[in-house]
Protein backbone atom coordinates (compact mmCIF):
# COMPACT_ATOMS: atom_id res chain seq x y z
CA UNK A 1 0.00 0.00 0.00
CA UNK A 2 1.50 3.49 -0.69
CA UNK A 3 1.95 6.14 1.75
CA UNK A 4 -1.34 8.15 2.98
CA UNK A 5 0.73 10.93 2.74
CA UNK A 6 1.58 12.86 -0.81
CA UNK A 7 5.43 13.42 -1.04
CA UNK A 8 5.48 16.79 -2.92
CA UNK A 9 8.62 17.28 -5.03
CA UNK A 10 9.03 20.62 -5.95
CA UNK A 11 12.28 21.15 -7.97
CA UNK A 12 14.98 23.73 -7.48
CA UNK A 13 15.63 23.09 -10.60
CA UNK A 14 14.49 21.87 -14.18
CA UNK A 15 17.36 19.51 -14.44
CA UNK A 16 21.00 18.13 -12.73
CA UNK A 17 22.74 20.60 -15.79
CA UNK A 18 22.01 22.16 -18.89
CA UNK A 19 19.54 20.19 -21.30
CA UNK A 20 22.80 19.54 -23.73
CA UNK A 21 25.38 19.29 -20.80
CA UNK A 22 22.77 16.67 -18.79
CA UNK A 23 23.76 13.45 -20.80
CA UNK A 24 27.32 14.30 -21.62
CA UNK A 25 28.71 15.42 -17.62
CA UNK A 26 29.49 12.36 -15.36
CA UNK A 27 31.92 13.21 -13.01
CA UNK A 28 32.90 9.98 -11.51
CA UNK A 29 33.91 6.42 -13.03
CA UNK A 30 33.57 4.56 -10.03
CA UNK A 31 33.82 1.15 -11.82
CA UNK A 32 37.80 2.24 -12.07
CA UNK A 33 40.42 0.20 -10.09
CA UNK A 34 41.85 3.40 -9.96
CA UNK A 35 38.76 5.58 -8.21
CA UNK A 36 39.93 8.19 -6.23
CA UNK A 37 37.44 8.82 -3.32
CA UNK A 38 35.97 12.33 -3.36
CA UNK A 39 35.59 14.70 -0.37
CA UNK A 40 32.62 16.08 0.29
CA UNK A 41 31.44 18.04 3.15
CA UNK A 42 27.41 17.60 4.62
CA UNK A 43 27.22 20.31 7.24
CA UNK A 44 24.29 20.27 9.75
CA UNK A 45 20.95 21.44 8.26
CA UNK A 46 19.84 24.88 9.43
CA UNK A 47 16.64 25.58 11.10
CA UNK A 48 15.39 28.64 9.10
CA UNK A 49 13.60 29.81 12.07
CA UNK A 50 16.80 29.69 14.09
CA UNK A 51 19.38 30.52 11.54
CA UNK A 52 21.90 32.46 14.05
CA UNK A 53 21.00 29.32 16.60
CA UNK A 54 24.34 26.68 17.32
CA UNK A 55 22.85 23.38 15.05
CA UNK A 56 20.08 21.67 16.24
CA UNK A 57 19.56 17.89 17.04
CA UNK A 58 17.91 17.78 14.11
CA UNK A 59 19.84 19.43 11.78
CA UNK A 60 22.93 17.35 12.76
CA UNK A 61 20.55 14.38 12.49
CA UNK A 62 19.58 14.43 8.99
CA UNK A 63 23.01 15.79 7.77
CA UNK A 64 24.25 12.38 9.78
CA UNK A 65 21.84 10.40 7.75
CA UNK A 66 22.90 12.09 4.22
CA UNK A 67 26.54 11.31 5.02
CA UNK A 68 26.20 7.66 6.00
CA UNK A 69 24.27 7.10 2.90
CA UNK A 70 26.20 8.89 0.53
CA UNK A 71 29.49 6.81 2.10
CA UNK A 72 27.69 3.60 1.78
CA UNK A 73 28.14 3.93 -2.13
CA UNK A 74 31.70 3.88 -1.66
CA UNK A 75 33.50 7.09 -3.43
CA UNK A 76 32.27 9.58 -1.00
CA UNK A 77 35.17 10.47 1.93
CA UNK A 78 33.26 12.47 4.21
CA UNK A 79 34.85 15.45 5.63
CA UNK A 80 34.54 15.42 9.54
CA UNK A 81 31.54 18.77 10.18
CA UNK A 82 33.53 19.30 13.99
CA UNK A 83 36.82 20.38 11.76
CA UNK A 84 34.95 23.24 10.25
CA UNK A 85 32.51 24.29 12.95
CA UNK A 86 29.67 22.40 11.83
CA UNK A 87 28.96 25.97 9.82
CA UNK A 88 27.59 26.24 6.51
CA UNK A 89 29.54 29.68 5.93
CA UNK A 90 33.16 28.38 5.24
CA UNK A 91 36.18 28.21 2.58
CA UNK A 92 34.74 24.97 1.33
CA UNK A 93 38.38 25.15 -1.05
CA UNK A 94 40.53 25.40 2.42
CA UNK A 95 38.95 22.62 3.58
CA UNK A 96 39.56 20.02 0.87
CA UNK A 97 35.43 19.88 -0.14
CA UNK A 98 35.22 18.86 -3.72
CA UNK A 99 31.18 18.89 -3.30
CA UNK A 100 28.89 20.04 -0.74
CA UNK A 101 25.70 19.40 0.72
CA UNK A 102 24.06 22.52 2.11
CA UNK A 103 20.33 22.09 3.39
CA UNK A 104 17.72 23.95 5.62
CA UNK A 105 14.33 23.24 7.08
CA UNK A 106 11.30 24.53 8.71
CA UNK A 107 8.37 23.07 10.62
CA UNK A 108 4.75 24.75 10.08
CA UNK A 109 1.40 22.91 10.16
CA UNK A 110 2.40 19.69 10.80
CA UNK A 111 4.27 19.28 7.47
CA UNK A 112 8.15 19.47 7.07
CA UNK A 113 10.04 21.91 4.66
CA UNK A 114 13.33 20.62 3.39
CA UNK A 115 15.42 22.45 0.96
CA UNK A 116 19.02 20.56 -0.04
CA UNK A 117 21.29 21.61 -2.68
CA UNK A 118 24.49 20.15 -3.68
CA UNK A 119 27.45 22.64 -4.48
CA UNK A 120 30.48 22.12 -7.08
CA UNK A 121 32.73 24.03 -5.06
CA UNK A 122 35.43 23.94 -7.99
CA UNK A 123 32.42 25.48 -10.45
CA UNK A 124 31.52 27.77 -7.79
CA UNK A 125 27.53 26.80 -8.35
CA UNK A 126 24.66 24.82 -7.50
CA UNK A 127 24.56 21.44 -9.36
CA UNK A 128 21.61 19.54 -8.29
CA UNK A 129 18.57 21.02 -5.77
CA UNK A 130 15.33 20.04 -4.40
CA UNK A 131 12.49 21.18 -2.32
CA UNK A 132 10.63 18.78 -0.58
CA UNK A 133 7.66 19.04 1.81
CA UNK A 134 5.96 16.25 3.54
CA UNK A 135 4.88 15.05 7.27
CA UNK A 136 7.86 14.47 9.58
CA UNK A 137 7.84 10.95 9.65
CA UNK A 138 8.75 10.94 6.01
CA UNK A 139 11.88 13.29 6.15
CA UNK A 140 14.16 10.11 5.97
CA UNK A 141 13.01 8.88 2.89
CA UNK A 142 13.20 12.45 1.76
CA UNK A 143 16.94 12.46 2.63
CA UNK A 144 17.65 9.09 1.00
CA UNK A 145 15.92 10.31 -2.23
CA UNK A 146 18.13 13.18 -3.10
CA UNK A 147 21.24 10.81 -1.60
CA UNK A 148 20.54 8.81 -4.34
CA UNK A 149 19.89 11.62 -7.07
CA UNK A 150 23.07 13.02 -5.79
CA UNK A 151 25.37 9.66 -6.36
CA UNK A 152 23.26 10.05 -10.08
CA UNK A 153 24.39 13.24 -10.72
CA UNK A 154 28.21 11.94 -9.85
CA UNK A 155 28.14 8.48 -10.91
CA UNK A 156 25.26 9.09 -14.04
CA UNK A 157 23.01 6.09 -12.28
CA UNK A 158 20.68 6.25 -9.00
CA UNK A 159 21.85 5.37 -5.75
CA UNK A 160 20.91 2.73 -3.21
CA UNK A 161 19.92 4.01 -0.56
CA UNK A 162 16.24 3.49 -1.21
CA UNK A 163 16.63 0.01 -1.32
CA UNK A 164 16.25 -2.70 1.61
CA UNK A 165 18.22 -5.96 2.41
CA UNK A 166 15.78 -8.67 4.17
CA UNK A 167 17.85 -11.61 6.01
CA UNK A 168 17.57 -14.66 7.93
CA UNK A 169 18.34 -13.97 11.86
CA UNK A 170 18.12 -15.98 14.91
CA UNK A 171 17.76 -13.05 16.94
CA UNK A 172 14.32 -13.85 18.80
CA UNK A 173 15.67 -17.93 18.98
CA UNK A 174 14.45 -18.71 16.44
CA UNK A 175 15.44 -18.50 12.14
CA UNK A 176 12.91 -15.53 11.23
CA UNK A 177 13.17 -13.26 8.36
CA UNK A 178 13.86 -9.53 8.82
CA UNK A 179 13.92 -6.31 7.28
CA UNK A 180 16.73 -3.90 7.10
CA UNK A 181 17.49 -0.35 5.26
CA UNK A 182 20.72 -0.20 3.99
CA UNK A 183 22.01 1.55 6.96
CA UNK A 184 20.67 -0.75 9.52
CA UNK A 185 18.32 1.95 11.00
CA UNK A 186 15.28 0.61 10.99
CA UNK A 187 15.56 -3.19 11.28
CA UNK A 188 11.96 -4.81 11.51
CA UNK A 189 11.26 -8.51 11.97
CA UNK A 190 9.30 -10.11 9.61
CA UNK A 191 8.17 -13.64 9.96
CA UNK A 192 7.37 -14.54 14.15
CA UNK A 193 6.21 -18.18 13.16
CA UNK A 194 8.70 -18.80 15.99
CA UNK A 195 9.93 -21.89 13.37
CA UNK A 196 12.65 -22.69 11.35
CA UNK A 197 12.30 -20.06 8.49
CA UNK A 198 14.85 -19.81 5.40
CA UNK A 199 15.59 -18.41 2.02
CA UNK A 200 14.15 -14.95 1.21
CA UNK A 201 13.42 -13.30 -2.01
CA UNK A 202 11.74 -10.29 -3.26
CA UNK A 203 9.48 -9.97 -6.00
CA UNK A 204 10.38 -8.24 -8.71
CA UNK A 205 8.31 -5.06 -7.78
CA UNK A 206 9.96 -5.27 -4.33
CA UNK A 207 6.14 -4.68 -2.49
CA UNK A 208 6.69 -8.66 -1.52
CA UNK A 209 8.80 -11.00 0.16
CA UNK A 210 8.73 -14.75 -0.34
CA UNK A 211 10.48 -17.56 2.24
CA UNK A 212 10.34 -20.80 3.45
CA UNK A 213 8.66 -21.88 6.29
CA UNK A 214 8.39 -25.35 7.78
CA UNK A 215 5.68 -24.08 10.97
CA UNK A 216 3.06 -25.86 9.16
CA UNK A 217 4.69 -29.14 8.96
CA UNK A 218 6.37 -28.79 5.43
CA UNK A 219 8.32 -26.83 3.93
CA UNK A 220 6.05 -24.38 2.34
CA UNK A 221 6.53 -20.92 0.52
CA UNK A 222 5.12 -17.59 1.81
CA UNK A 223 4.32 -14.25 0.83
CA UNK A 224 4.21 -11.29 2.92
CA UNK A 225 3.34 -7.60 1.60
CA UNK A 226 6.68 -5.38 3.11
CA UNK A 227 4.42 -2.50 2.94
CA UNK A 228 2.52 -3.30 5.42
CA UNK A 229 4.01 -6.20 7.10
CA UNK A 230 0.89 -8.65 6.62
CA UNK A 231 -1.48 -9.83 4.26
CA UNK A 232 1.19 -12.96 4.84
CA UNK A 233 -0.22 -16.03 2.58
CA UNK A 234 1.21 -19.68 1.15
CA UNK A 235 1.81 -19.57 -2.65
CA UNK A 236 3.09 -23.34 -3.04
CA UNK A 237 2.46 -26.03 -0.47
CA UNK A 238 3.28 -28.86 -2.26
CA UNK A 239 4.61 -32.00 -0.25
CA UNK A 240 7.96 -31.80 0.44
CA UNK A 241 10.80 -28.81 -0.49
CA UNK A 242 9.21 -25.16 -2.02
CA UNK A 243 12.03 -22.94 -1.75
CA UNK A 244 13.72 -20.53 -3.67
CA UNK A 245 11.56 -18.77 -6.53
CA UNK A 246 13.34 -16.78 -9.38
CA UNK A 247 10.41 -14.33 -11.51
CA UNK A 248 11.21 -13.01 -15.07
CA UNK A 249 10.70 -9.52 -15.89
CA UNK A 250 7.32 -9.15 -16.22
CA UNK A 251 6.79 -11.22 -12.70
CA UNK A 252 3.45 -13.08 -13.41
CA UNK A 253 5.36 -16.64 -13.19
CA UNK A 254 8.08 -18.17 -10.95
CA UNK A 255 10.40 -20.90 -11.26
CA UNK A 256 10.89 -22.61 -7.82
CA UNK A 257 12.20 -25.78 -6.36
CA UNK A 258 9.85 -28.46 -5.49
CA UNK A 259 10.53 -32.06 -4.49
CA UNK A 260 6.64 -33.05 -4.79
CA UNK A 261 7.79 -35.73 -6.96
CA UNK A 262 11.29 -36.58 -4.50
CA UNK A 263 14.00 -35.07 -6.57
CA UNK A 264 14.30 -31.43 -6.01
CA UNK A 265 13.46 -30.24 -9.89
CA UNK A 266 12.61 -26.46 -10.90
CA UNK A 267 9.22 -25.94 -12.28
CA UNK A 268 7.87 -23.40 -13.88
CA UNK A 269 4.13 -22.29 -12.06
CA UNK A 270 2.00 -19.71 -11.34
CA UNK A 271 2.50 -17.35 -9.06
CA UNK A 272 -0.33 -18.95 -6.72
CA UNK A 273 1.80 -22.29 -7.19
CA UNK A 274 -0.35 -23.85 -10.00
CA UNK A 275 2.59 -25.89 -11.76
CA UNK A 276 2.85 -25.32 -15.13
CA UNK A 277 5.54 -27.66 -16.37
CA UNK A 278 8.64 -29.37 -15.08
CA UNK A 279 11.54 -27.99 -15.79
CA UNK A 280 14.17 -30.56 -14.73
CA UNK A 281 13.54 -34.22 -15.03
CA UNK A 282 15.74 -35.39 -12.23
CA UNK A 283 19.34 -35.53 -13.62
CA UNK A 284 20.62 -34.71 -10.50
CA UNK A 285 19.36 -32.38 -7.24
CA UNK A 286 18.42 -28.92 -9.49
CA UNK A 287 18.09 -26.16 -7.24
CA UNK A 288 18.45 -22.61 -6.70
CA UNK A 289 16.96 -20.78 -10.13
CA UNK A 290 17.92 -17.25 -11.07
CA UNK A 291 16.15 -15.73 -14.21
CA UNK A 292 18.62 -12.96 -16.46
CA UNK A 293 17.28 -9.61 -15.91
CA UNK A 294 15.40 -10.12 -19.70
CA UNK A 295 13.80 -13.05 -18.75
CA UNK A 296 15.24 -15.39 -21.32
CA UNK A 297 18.25 -17.41 -19.54
CA UNK A 298 17.96 -19.26 -15.71
CA UNK A 299 20.88 -19.95 -13.93
CA UNK A 300 20.37 -22.97 -11.50
CA UNK A 301 22.67 -25.44 -9.85
CA UNK A 302 22.94 -29.02 -10.52
CA UNK A 303 25.18 -32.22 -9.45
CA UNK A 304 24.09 -34.03 -12.52
CA UNK A 305 27.95 -34.26 -13.25
CA UNK A 306 28.62 -35.59 -9.53
CA UNK A 307 29.72 -32.31 -8.15
CA UNK A 308 27.42 -29.27 -7.64
CA UNK A 309 27.87 -27.05 -10.74
CA UNK A 310 26.40 -24.13 -12.51
CA UNK A 311 24.16 -24.70 -15.30
CA UNK A 312 21.98 -22.00 -17.84
CA UNK A 313 18.71 -22.97 -19.69
CA UNK A 314 17.49 -21.19 -22.39
CA UNK A 315 14.02 -20.62 -21.50
CA UNK A 316 12.51 -20.79 -25.39
CA UNK A 317 14.34 -23.94 -26.28
CA UNK A 318 15.11 -25.62 -23.04
CA UNK A 319 18.88 -26.60 -23.93
CA UNK A 320 21.04 -26.69 -20.94
CA UNK A 321 24.49 -26.17 -20.57
CA UNK A 322 27.07 -26.23 -17.88
CA UNK A 323 28.75 -22.97 -16.77
CA UNK A 324 31.34 -23.68 -14.32
CA UNK A 325 33.69 -26.01 -14.24
CA UNK A 326 36.92 -24.70 -11.98
CA UNK A 327 36.07 -26.38 -8.03
CA UNK A 328 33.80 -29.15 -7.26
CA UNK A 329 31.57 -27.29 -5.10
CA UNK A 330 29.39 -23.85 -7.24
CA UNK A 331 26.08 -22.81 -6.06
CA UNK A 332 23.77 -19.81 -5.09
CA UNK A 333 24.04 -18.20 -8.77
CA UNK A 334 22.70 -14.62 -8.80
CA UNK A 335 22.51 -12.84 -11.60
CA UNK A 336 23.62 -9.28 -12.08
CA UNK A 337 20.68 -6.08 -12.75
CA UNK A 338 22.67 -5.55 -16.22
CA UNK A 339 23.05 -9.23 -17.19
CA UNK A 340 26.73 -9.03 -17.20
CA UNK A 341 27.64 -11.64 -14.74
CA UNK A 342 26.53 -14.34 -12.41
CA UNK A 343 27.88 -13.86 -8.53
CA UNK A 344 28.00 -17.38 -6.77
CA UNK A 345 29.30 -19.44 -3.96
CA UNK A 346 32.32 -21.75 -5.21
CA UNK A 347 34.93 -23.78 -2.78
CA UNK A 348 38.87 -22.66 -3.38
CA UNK A 349 41.18 -24.61 -0.80
CA UNK A 350 38.59 -25.63 1.59
CA UNK A 351 37.02 -22.00 2.24
CA UNK A 352 33.41 -20.89 0.56
CA UNK A 353 34.09 -17.55 -1.79
CA UNK A 354 31.99 -15.10 -4.21
CA UNK A 355 32.96 -15.48 -7.57
CA UNK A 356 31.82 -13.66 -10.70
CA UNK A 357 31.49 -15.30 -13.93
CA UNK A 358 29.99 -13.96 -16.96
CA UNK A 359 27.00 -15.90 -18.21
CA UNK A 360 28.97 -17.06 -21.79
CA UNK A 361 31.61 -18.72 -19.38
CA UNK A 362 34.70 -18.81 -19.28
CA UNK A 363 37.58 -17.84 -16.26
CA UNK A 364 36.02 -16.47 -13.35
CA UNK A 365 36.99 -13.47 -11.02
CA UNK A 366 37.04 -14.11 -7.18
CA UNK A 367 35.63 -11.41 -5.38
CA UNK A 368 36.25 -12.17 -1.61
CA UNK A 369 39.27 -12.68 0.09
CA UNK A 370 40.86 -14.00 3.97
CA UNK A 371 39.65 -16.35 5.99
CA UNK A 372 36.22 -17.69 7.25
CA UNK A 373 33.45 -18.94 4.68
CA UNK A 374 31.70 -15.96 1.98
CA UNK A 375 28.03 -17.56 0.27
CA UNK A 376 25.17 -16.81 -0.69
CA UNK A 377 25.40 -13.37 -2.72
CA UNK A 378 22.45 -10.76 -3.42
CA UNK A 379 23.48 -7.96 -6.03
CA UNK A 380 22.46 -4.34 -5.37
CA UNK A 381 20.38 -2.35 -7.40
CA UNK A 382 22.58 -0.77 -9.17
CA UNK A 383 24.91 -3.84 -9.87
CA UNK A 384 28.11 -2.33 -7.95
CA UNK A 385 27.71 -4.29 -4.72
CA UNK A 386 27.42 -7.35 -3.38
CA UNK A 387 25.78 -8.74 -0.32
CA UNK A 388 26.45 -11.82 1.47
CA UNK A 389 26.89 -13.65 4.57
CA UNK A 390 30.31 -14.32 6.23
CA UNK A 391 31.25 -16.96 8.66
CA UNK A 392 33.80 -16.23 11.03
CA UNK A 393 34.53 -18.33 14.67
CA UNK A 394 31.10 -19.70 14.23
CA UNK A 395 29.15 -16.37 14.09
CA UNK A 396 27.17 -15.43 10.54
CA UNK A 397 27.39 -12.28 9.88
CA UNK A 398 25.91 -10.29 6.82
CA UNK A 399 28.80 -8.32 4.47
CA UNK A 400 28.80 -6.14 1.59
CA UNK A 401 31.35 -5.69 -0.93
CA UNK A 402 31.88 -3.79 -4.21
CA UNK A 403 32.69 -6.14 -7.44
CA UNK A 404 36.81 -5.43 -7.38
CA UNK A 405 36.75 -6.64 -3.98
CA UNK A 406 37.73 -3.60 -2.22
CA UNK A 407 35.82 -2.30 0.59
CA UNK A 408 34.01 -5.19 2.80
CA UNK A 409 32.38 -3.92 5.51
CA UNK A 410 30.29 -5.67 7.89
CA UNK A 411 26.10 -4.49 7.93
CA UNK A 412 24.06 -4.69 11.46
CA UNK A 413 26.95 -5.62 13.36
CA UNK A 414 25.35 -3.97 16.70
CA UNK A 415 22.17 -6.29 16.26
CA UNK A 416 22.20 -9.72 18.47
CA UNK A 417 21.89 -13.56 16.89
CA UNK A 418 23.18 -14.56 13.55
CA UNK A 419 22.64 -13.13 10.35
CA UNK A 420 22.65 -14.58 6.79
CA UNK A 421 20.70 -15.53 3.49
CA UNK A 422 20.70 -11.85 2.60
CA UNK A 423 18.77 -10.42 -0.61
CA UNK A 424 18.95 -6.86 -1.53
CA UNK A 425 15.61 -5.15 -2.64
CA UNK A 426 15.00 -3.49 -6.00
CA UNK A 427 14.87 -0.07 -5.53
CA UNK A 428 11.91 1.22 -4.10
CA UNK A 429 10.07 4.89 -3.04
CA UNK A 430 9.35 4.30 0.51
Amino acid sequence: MKTKYILLLLPLLLCFYPANEAAARIYLDITSPELRKIPMAVPPLVDQNRAEAPPSVDGRRMADILGRALEFHGFVELIDPKLYGERQDVNWTRQGAEFVILGRYSEEGGNFNLELRLQDIAAGRMIHGRRYQAPRQMVRQMLLRFCDEVVEVLTGEKGVSQSRIAFVSDASGHQEVYLADILGDNIRQVTHHQFLTVAPRFTRDGNHLTYTSHHRGNANLYQTNIRELKSTRPISRWVGLNITPSWPPDGERMVLTLSRDGNPDLYLAENDGRIIRRLTHGEGVNVSPSFSPDGRRLAFVSDRSGTPQIYIMDMRTMAVNRLTFQGNDNTTPSWSPDGKWIAYTGRVEGALHIFLISPDGGAPTQVTRGWGHHESPSWSPDGRQLVFSRNRNNREEICAIFLNGTGLRVLFANEPGNHFMPQWSPRQDW
